[in-house]
């Protein structure tokens, strides 16, 4: 099964329909939704990024090396990105390629700052020298910013900062992506370098297909299929939580906007859930028991554990305002469709369980 005319999706104005759009991280579960997004939306998409984690990714069960232009690379090669860029010269940009793991930071703090900082700059360096790319939305996090931990939301005018190495290298990442945007691509200057540029932060993202490791959802799931007790490491955590196809709205609708007036929306920008959706770590596996219908909770929590924000939420104003979107789904709905697809997926195609959800969250309009 594919796309054809009777299928295509039609939202964000068609402007992703024949285009070339490039992903970086297209093998990681946000890039492999995002890359099956573009391609229901018309989009010629290119992949780039390095092997998924598992078998049963999302990208793997998408079948999506058969269905778009997917290239095995790192980001912190240069050189093989740039080649990428010549060969097939991206309209857009979608970065996403990370190493995504707070934990993992601690292990590996350098390797975390050349693929989170450095890679980020060869990104936007090969759009500096790609004439035909002209839209780059770069992905960064929630955590980009000084957690204070605040029980406001934090604006995309806070302060950048970060406590452990993860979430240190994507303010750094924010820094750079605003250098270069005033360096090199300043909105002021849109007619000598034909560029917009913007960074995206989202907040902690759930949906199917994800298998990374210290990350509730795939901890949740691996323990209810071996109908083991689901262990809580950090219970009283509270985070701002969404369904993956909430900020991919988001960067969906900035793309469009972008090319539609690409001087106006070249800027950081937040897109985050509802204050009902932000709730603590055992809520959430409280609510996945729930829609399972099965399995119980056990709190891990240690003194001397590794240094985790215990309260972080993103503002989301100024995308309500200056771009028109909104959260669709709450907590809930978010959990209750995470859990539909690990029920489903060894019994559906993948590929077209996500498209299915993807219609799902747009059943009754459409975005423009």
């Amino acid at each position: 099964m594919g796309i054809g005319k009777e299928t295509r999706m039609e939202y964000f104005n068609n402007i992703y329909k024949d285009k070339t759009v490039l992903v970086t991280g297209h093998t990681g579960f946000k890039g492999s939704w995002l890359s099956i997004w573009l391609r229901e939306l018309g989009a010629n998409v290119i992949g780039y990024a390095l092997d998924p984690y598992t078998e049963k990714d999302n990208f793997v069960l998408a079948k999506l090396e058969d269905k778009i232009t997917d290239i095995r690379g790192d980001i912190r090669d240069k050189k093989n990105l740039k080649e990428v860029f010549d060969k097939y010269k991206p309209e857009f940009v979608f970065h996403l390629a990370a190493q995504p793991l707070v934990r993992l930071s601690y292990e590996n703090p350098i390797e975390t700052y050349e693929i989170n900082v450095m890679g980020t700059i060869n990104v936007l360096e090969c759009i500096r020298e790609t004439p035909e790319t002209k839209i780059g939305i770069m992905i960064t996090t929630d955590k980009c910013y000084e957690n204070k931990e605040q029980i406001w939301g934090y604006r995309e005018t806070d302060p950048l900062g970060g406590y452990d190495p993860y979430s240190s290298s994507k303010g750094a990442a924010e820094i750079a992506i605003s250098s270069w945007r005033n360096s090199f691509f300043n909105p002021k200057d849109y007619e000598k370098h034909k560029k917009s540029i913007a960074s995206v932060r989202a907040g902690n993202v759930i949906g199917g297909g994800d298998w990374s490791l210290d990350r509730i959802i795939p901890d949740c799931i691996r323990a209810l299929e071996k109908d083991e007790a689901i262990s809580i490491r950090n219970p009283k955590a509270i985070r701002p939580w969404e369904h993956v196809l909430e900020p991919l709205s988001g960067y969906l609708l900035l793309g469009q906007k972008m090319y539609e007036e690409p001087s106006k929306y070249c800027e950081g920008w937040n897109f985050g859930p509802n204050l009902d959706s932000i709730v603590s770590v055992w809520k959430i596996g409280e609510k996945i028991i729930k829609y399972y219908g099965s399995g119980k909770l056990e709190d891990k929590s240690k003194k001397g554990e590794l240094h985790e924000a215990k309260l972080l939420s993103l503002d989301i104003t100024k995308a309500r305002f200056n771009l028109g979107w909104k959260p669709r789904w709450d907590i809930d709905k978010a959990i209750e469709k995470t859990v539909e697809w690990y029920k489903e997926y060894s019994n559906e195609d993948g590929y077209e369980l996500c498209v299915k959800q993807i219609k799902e969250f747009f059943s009754k309009e459409k975005i423009k």
